[in-house]
């Protein structure tokens, strides 16, 4: 049962930065909406695998 909480916070993490991505983008840092994106991507994957 504690593995699928760690997913689920993976995931949540994962769509927070995705949050950022746009933020970022939208100020027109773009390094740090790739930063961000490549995070975001990671914690999902990351996410969807531990579950």
């Amino acid at each position: 049962m504690s593995s699928n909480w760690t997913a689920v916070a993976m995931i949540f993490v994962g769509l927070f930065m995705i949050g950022g991505v746009f933020s970022f983008a939208k100020q027109g840092i773009k390094a740090g909406a790739v930063v961000l994106g490549v995070g975001a991507a990671l914690a999902i994957t990351a996410g969807v695998l531990w579950w």
